[in-house]
């Protein structure tokens, strides 16, 4: 008898304790990597409508909930004899079935009906030239007709048209699925807490308990705690747990304790509202308000003498066409700068051309147009020592402003106003200005409030003292402005309304303020700069970690403190959480709770710096935070973050995972999800988790494309979630048996999921990539079940520095996974003897040519079968690397480039797809046949019967991706099978 059987005697009562102690999880058997693909995709493109990104969209990374709930629920739901029910149930649950789908419906217009969709003359009409509802059938057959259409859309067209789970009411989401879902499972739930709960019950005798020890944004532990588990939180950084407090306790709050927060966030508003107006610093005498204060730098240069504003571009504003234009004053040797707006496109051109081009000062006043050197300005020199310095000014603790002989000065250039007339309004109506000797009076006057309290102010940790530690990316301010404290990253007015704003908190609310003062800090600082806008898109202040660095700018934005105060504005997102949240600043290192499963996105080869990052904040937050953060460690603790990826790494990655197998019972489960970059991470990962006592049973990729701004240029996100569980047993195997095993075991892996994709007739489930990590999963499965191989701890490499290009036993056992899943997993229509001899670039190129042809231009599927290949110089044969717009080089692109050059460019194909654009060049297959025959020679008729099958598969999968290939192609082939000798 089944575990689930045995589950289902009770069935009425529902599971009893213990019953599915021993049964595998959905998650190790099957996961729907496609439908919750496309879900996290939608809900990361959703941007500030995410629900955590209310909390500050400062801290990037956050894995999307729905990606958490579908991992959550994977590691809790049994895998039963019946893989094909479990999925449906599987997908109910996660509000992804075609039922829930049409209650997610938002709205359809009638132009939104496909052309092409067979019933559209039943429920649109062409009236002057316009699609309309038909007139002539009611509500509910329209209604019924355009649920039909889109459930025969694909899954991830039909999410333009949706809501995502998160946006509906889970009573009605999930409405009708519990007797269905009782009867699968032997549950007696209403619910997902309630199911959560019995679930957690029949597994380890409780409601299940759930660790993250990186918790970072707090996305794991929210959405845990919202389904109803019990989790524990941890994080080094005392930002990402005030996060992940905030999360639960304001996003999460009861409605009462809601109400309360935001009646006290519009108290405090009114308050910092009415001490900006008593102080008369952001009204100018018409009544008009400030929005925004644009600064440059200004500096003096060094072949003229003049003082010369510093930007790259002085377009203000391209919605309006608003410029500054300087203007020389040759009596004081400076430039006035005038404000326009309304210029004509030529002005605009004229305008993009700052006085800082290509790294160095350029204005009209000097004569030597080429200008001179911003590093000459700053004074850049090696000293006796050889280190890199400059002239600058270090600021001391006392500084908020530029000393009168400093290199760098600062200038207040321009204003942008909200019209009197408009205040108070949903839209309000605002202009460009100079600034006016007025509005110097009142920068002056702010100068003068702050000059006279930041000592007093720093004693009260109301503004930081704390000195920047120089780091990564710590050393950028000091090195290019010469900042060496946290203050001196905001000015005057940044300093004075943050002072404001914290001083009109209570106390007895401050704990569910505080989290979103960050907010305010990310949109008020010198490194805040100016986005012109563009037609259709107005202009705006950016926030300081729009990427994550410390960039500095040479013109900056600073929001009217009005302005500031809005940002930590009032938080609409709500949702109730059934379970309940412990929080600690703690390392994972130091994990001793008891939990059942552990769900991790750990710093694994991150190129970001939180550590660093993070002290931006806390130098804000350190002195006298309110309970319950006054119990936690108000530092960075950089020597304690978990960095890099060199062996000391590996060593504090083993040490945290350990610490939390120690914790996990038996039968608990662990899944550490991570970004998929190169081979190595499976070798190293797989190396670090098994030391750490634990064993692979699955391993699922989870696209989420983007074009981030965390990097320049394309970063794809792809998320493997690597399913683990404690490795209970000490065995040894032999290096020569267990590449046996490992295909043995991919075998058995491939043929599973690929059974499960033919009884699953709604869409694909799983693509030759998923299949190709499936695979690795299933090798590490093999490896990772053992204590030692040949005699030799998996281990034994893991804590010594490798030497450049050292292949360690365990990144051979991976590879040799990847050989195998490659060999068995033949593109559609390629004869399966000539995949054999196929050499990895040419292996690549086709299987890539038949994921075209399926609709991909995910580059991620790219970079993945190129690392399943081995093939690491896989742009060469591209022609797009766009995250959503991927695509290989066809016969036009490559014309006759590289031919006869190394890897992919000495192949046969190669050759075939020179002979298809001479085809195509000159519309004469016989050129092509000629080129072949002159390379090949004598050898030429015993290859022409694989050249005429590559053509044809050209032919074949360009047909529609670039149909004159194609159509080249094909006359080619066409043409070697009637060749003659």
């Amino acid at each position: 008898m089944t575990a689930l059987a045995t589950a289902k005697k009770e069935a009425n009562k529902g599971l009893v304790p213990f019953s599915l102690k021993d049964a595998p999880s959905f998650i190790e058997a099957e996961f729907p990597v496609g439908r919750i693909s496309a879900e996290a995709y939608k809900e990361r493109k959703a941007g500030s409508g995410q629900t955590l990104t209310a909390l500050g969209s400062y801290w990037k990374g956050r894995k999307p909930l729905i990606l958490v709930r579908a991992v959550v629920l994977g590691c809790l739901l049994p895998a039963t004899e019946d893989p094909a029910g479990d999925l449906a149930i599987f997908l109910k649950l996660m509000g992804m079935d075609d039922a829930a789908m049409v209650r997610r419906l938002k709205s359809v217009s009638p132009k939104d009906i496909d052309t092409t969709w067979p019933d559209r003359v039943a429920l649109v009409s062409i009236d002057d030239g316009k699609p309309r509802w038909r007139s002539d059938i009611d509500r509910e057959t329209r209604d019924r007709l355009i649920c039909r259409w889109l459930l025969d859309l694909p899954y991830d067209a039909r999410l333009k048209y949706c809501l995502r789970p998160e946006e509906c009411d889970e009573a009605h989401l999930l409405a009708g699925i519990w007797p269905e879902v009782n009867r699968h499972l032997g549950t007696n739930a209403g619910s997902i807490a309630d199911l959560v709960d019995e679930l957690g019950i029949a597994r380890f005798g409780h409601r299940p308990k759930l660790a993250d020890t990186f918790s970072g944004g707090g996305s794991i532990p929210f959405e845990a705690v919202r389904m109803g588990c019990d989790v524990y939180a941890s994080d080094l950084s005392p930002i990402a747990c005030m996060l992940t407090w905030g999360a639960f306790n304001i996003i999460g709050a009861r409605t009462e304790k809601r109400a309360e927060i935001e009646r006290a966030q519009r108290e405090v508003a009114a308050l910092v509202d009415a001490e900006i107006t008593r102080l008369g610093i952001e009204h100018d005498k018409d009544g008009n308000r400030a929005k925004a204060y644009l600064y440059c730098l200004e500096t003096r240069c060094p072949r003229t003498g003049w003082m010369v504003p510093m930007a790259p571009s002085w377009v203000i504003s391209k919605t309006r066409n608003v410029v500054a234009k300087l203007v020389p004053d040759l009596v004081r040797k400076r430039y006035d700068i005038e404000i326009h707006a309304g210029v004509s496109s030529n002005e605009m051109a004229q305008a993009e051309r700052g006085t800082v081009q290509g790294g160095r000062l350029v204005h009209p006043m000097n004569p030597e147009r080429s200008g001179v050197e911003i590093r000459t300005i700053r004074g850049d020199h090696r000293d006796e020592q050889g280190v890199n310095r400059n002239r600058l000014r270090l600021w001391e603790k006392t500084d908020f402003v530029p000393h009168s002989d400093d290199i760098w000065q600062e200038r207040l250039y321009a204003i942008q106003w909200i019209t009197k007339a408009s205040l108070g309004k949903g839209r309000q109506e605002t202009y460009f200005a100079g600034a006016t000797e007025d509005d110097l009076a009142r920068e002056r006057q702010v100068e003068a409030i702050v000059a006279e309290n930041l000592s007093r102010w720093q004693d009260l940790g109301l503004v930081p003292d704390m000195a920047i530690a120089p780091g990564a990316n710590t050393t950028q301010p000091i090195w290019e402005r010469g900042w060496t404290h946290w203050h001196h990253l905001f000015n005057a007015r940044n300093l004075l309304g943050i002072t404001i704003l914290r001083e009109s908190t209570p106390e007895d609310i401050s704990a569910y303020l505080l989290p979103l003062l960050p907010i305010a800090l990310d949109n008020a600082s010198r490194l805040c700069g100016w986005n012109k806008g563009h037609p259709g898109s107005g202009e705006f202040a950016t926030n300081v970690f729009n990427n994550q660095s410390f960039n500095t700018h040479l013109n900056f934005a600073s929001r009217s403190v009005g302005h500031i105060a809005s940002t930590m504005g009032l938080i609409e997102k709500t949702s109730a959480c059934a379970g309940t949240l412990t929080v600690e600043a703690k390392p994972a290192t130091a994990m001793c709770m008891k939990i059942d499963i552990g769900v991790t996105d750990p710093p694994y080869a991150d190129a970001v710096n939180y550590h660093e990052i993070t002290e931006f904040f806390i130098a804000w937050l350190r002195k006298s935070p309110p309970p319950p953060f006054d119990q936690w460690t108000w530092d960075s603790r950089r020597d304690l973050a978990i960095k890099g990826k060199d062996e000391g790494f590996r060593r504090d990655m083993v040490s945290a995972y350990a610490a939390m197998t120690r914790h996990m019972p038996d039968n608990g489960s662990q899944v550490v999800m991570f970004t998929h970059q190169d081979a190595g991470v499976w070798a190293d990962l797989g190396s670090i988790l098994w030391a750490a006592g634990l064993r692979v049973t699955a391993a699922w990729n989870i696209v989420t494309e983007t074009e981030s701004a965390l990097k320049e240029g394309n970063y794809v996100q792809g998320t493997v979630c690597l399913v683990l569980r404690k490795r209970l047993k000490e065995a040894n195997a032999r290096r020569m048996e267990i590449e046996a095993e490992i295909e043995d075991a991919v075998r058995a892996q491939l043929d599973r999921l690929n059974s499960l994709d033919e009884a699953w007739t709604a869409e694909t489930l799983y693509t030759d990539g998923d299949l190709t990590l499936a695979a690795y999963a299933a090798a590490l499965q093999v490896i990772t079940s053992y204590s030692t191989i040949d005699r030799q701890p998996l281990d034994r490499d893991l804590y010594r520095k490798l030497a450049k290009g050292e292949r360690t036993m365990i990144r051979d056992l991976v590879d040799y996974a990847a050989q195998v899943a490659n060999g068995m997993l033949v593109p559609t229509d390629f004869p399966r003897d000539m995949w054999r001899d196929l050499g990895a670039p040419e292996r690549f190129y086709v299987r890539m040519l038949d994921m075209e042809a399926k609709g991909s231009a995910k580059v991620a599927d790219f970079q993945n079968f190129a690392k399943s290949f081995a093939f690491g110089d896989y742009t060469s044969v591209m022609a797009s690397t766009t995250a959503n717009a991927a695509s290989l080089a066809g016969a036009a692109d490559f014309k006759g480039g590289k031919l006869g050059g190394e890897g992919f460019f000495a192949t046969q194909l190669r050759q075939v797809l020179f002979a298809v654009w001479k085809t195509l060049e000159k519309s004469d297959p016989k050129l092509g046949v000629i080129t072949l025959r002159t390379e090949y020679a004598a050898d030429y008729w015993q290859r022409r019967q694989k050249l005429i099958a590559l053509a044809a598969y050209v032919a074949a999968k360009t047909k529609h991706t670039r149909p004159e290939e194609s159509a080249a192609a094909h006359e080619l082939a066409e043409a070697l099978k009637l060749d003659r000798v």
